[in-house]
């Protein structure tokens, strides 16, 4: 019994340093193991859907403003409820709307490419929720929350997506073209979340700045459509799936 013992106390002296390191690794392991498994998964939902670290809820009245071009870029805005509208104006004054955003869109991730300041002006469409995350704590989700990374990567992308068709259509297609397909993104076509063709409150001049045309000629074709079936006005605008017709149409 003496010599056994002998020889496994010399057996742990001899043991190689690379052994004793794997044990050492194991063991951390086995206590990190344990140490998340008393962590709550993470909730996308809750955590945009919620104000926590780093992260709060903004409350907006319609046309007010969330931010206004110039202003420091410090985080990223996730729409919870209403919408907003995103412009640009030119040294000359000259005002451009680059998109009418809803429910579940993200606006001014510029910052986390490295803007500093905010490249345009946005502003609430109706009664507006909006949750505001900190660059450094939306970098931090990013990187340790795949389902958070993994929604706003298809951000990203449809986004790209939405801009090069937008440039496309300026370039190749009529001013009915374009309007037809404004109301269509606005009535959010072909989204899950679309609320069957019912659009936020818009004006004709603004449609005629998105598309990059004249108020009366918006005024025109929203005539045109409304007696064609495609649109209609019952306590608000709304758009019928047919006018899809209008972009397709060569």
């Amino acid at each position: 019994m003496l010599l056994k013992q002998h020889v496994m106390a010399w057996f742990q002296r001899v043991q190689s340093p690379s052994r004793r390191l794997q044990n050492m690794r194991k063991k951390a392991a086995k206590k990190a193991a344990r140490t998340l498994g008393n962590q709550p998964d993470f909730d996308l939902r809750v955590f945009l859907d919620t104000a926590g670290l780093s992260r709060k809820i903004l409350k907006f009245r319609p046309s007010e403003t969330i931010y206004s071009q110039g202003d420091s870029a410090k985080g990223v805005y996730y729409i919870q409820k209403g919408g907003a509208r995103l412009s640009v104006i030119s040294a000359g004054g000259r005002e451009a709307v680059l998109a009418i955003l809803g429910p579940r869109d993200f606006f001014g991730e510029g910052c986390m490419a490295g803007q500093f300041v905010c490249m345009g002006t946005a502003t609430a469409t109706d009664s507006t929720s909006i949750l505001f995350i900190e660059k450094k704590e939306m970098m931090r989700a990013l990187h340790a929350e795949h389902a958070l990374s993994d929604l706003f990567i298809s951000h990203i992308l449809t986004r790209n997506i939405r801009i090069e068709e937008d440039l496309i259509d300026q370039l190749f297609n009529s001013s009915e073209k374009r309007l037809a397909r404004a109301l269509l993104l606005l009535a959010r076509y072909g989204k899950d979340d679309q609320s069957h063709g019912a659009l936020p409150v818009v004006s004709q001049a603004t449609l005629a700045e998105m598309i990059g045309t004249t108020r009366s000629r918006v005024n025109f074709f929203m005539n045109k459509f409304r007696k064609l079936g495609f649109i209609k006005y019952n306590g608000g605008l709304h758009i019928n799936t047919s006018l899809v017709s209008v972009v397709l149409h060569d």
